[in-house]
């Protein structure tokens, strides 16, 4: 059976008439179509299915008509319901930082702004964002903008982060000179002590080696852990400098100090998204917009 030849035949039977039918109709079709179709649809099942003049359904079109009455009659419901839950749902992939530092503040108020609103989140390195757009999975994501994005994604770019080395409070060091030493093997310089770093797979590990090898910087990372959290436990009990970026509106952790790598580029910070943004997703993008404006005026 021919799933639009059902539905035809669901509102000829609502309204007891194709005439009827077509001027009742959510979508335009001429009155010759549905005849038509009903007609092939009578044919496909071998039996009649109303009586033109006067009109009555025939006890096969009742047995028909109560099967697909469940359906039909409860599709402009299902529809609605569905389009205020898409409205209201919002599905966000960020970094573990923008998750503890920014997104806390942003969703409070998103959802003093829209009461009704609803929060998927997912935590995720910053490679892993164009997939779940590309797929579909998220609305937009917070993540560092680095390199080329793939086609068909957009990029609204929120904050420039400087990029920092964490050592303990108690180190004499003030800046990135006092850290260095002449490479016995080379022309250029290396730390004095161990690196404590991200993976280079990761964007932020990558961008920060990245900036010092173009300064004939040789760093290669003694300790490696996966996140920022675990850099900084490390540093304060001495083990060595850590990668770091200096994130707005908050003062590093007891027992550290930044020191800020001048003129080596910034982490770009932004949303990143595919095709149109829902409404939602542009009010919760306009809020991070200003919520960024007040952490630069900060520093």
């Amino acid at each position: 059976m021919n799933i639009h030849h059902l539905e035809l035949f669901y509102f000829v039977a609502k309204y007891e008439g194709i005439t009827a039918a077509v001027r009742k109709m959510p979508y335009g079709i001429q009155q010759p179509a549905v005849s038509g179709q009903i007609l092939q649809l009578e044919k496909d099942l071998g039996v009649k299915l109303f009586n033109r003049r006067p009109f009555a359904l025939t006890p096969a079109g009742d047995e028909l008509y109560d099967f697909l009455y469940p359906f039909f009659s409860r599709l402009g419901d299902v529809e609605a319901r569905l389009k205020g839950e898409e409205r209201c749902h919002l599905r966000i992939a960020a970094s573990a930082s923008a998750m503890r530092n920014h997104l806390p503040d942003l969703l409070t108020d998103m959802r003093t702004k829209e009461p009704a609103v609803r929060f998927s989140l997912r935590e995720v390195e910053p490679g892993d964002v164009r997939g779940l757009l590309l797929n579909q999975e998220i609305d937009l994501g917070v993540s560092i903008i680095y390199g080329r994005l793939m086609d068909g994604l957009e990029a609204v770019e929120l904050l420039k982060v400087p990029l920092v080395l964490l050592v303990p409070e108690n180190w004499k060091a003030r800046r990135l000179g006092d850290l260095l030493t002449d490479d016995p093997y080379s022309e250029g310089k290396i730390l004095k002590h161990p690196l404590v770093g991200l993976p280079s797979r990761e964007v932020l590990g990558r961008m920060l080696l990245e900036a010092f090898d173009e300064r004939e910087i040789n760093l290669m990372t003694s300790m490696e852990v996966n996140s920022l959290d675990l850099i900084r436990d490390y540093v304060v009990r001495g083990f060595g400098v850590g990668m770091g970026v200096s994130i707005p509106g908050k003062k590093p952790a007891k027992g550290l100090r930044e020191i800020r790598l001048t003129g080596f580029p910034p982490v770009v910070v932004g949303a990143i998204y595919q095709g149109s943004l829902k409404p939602i997703a542009r009010d919760f993008l306009e809020l991070a917009r200003k919520r960024a404006r007040t952490l630069t005026k900060r520093k």
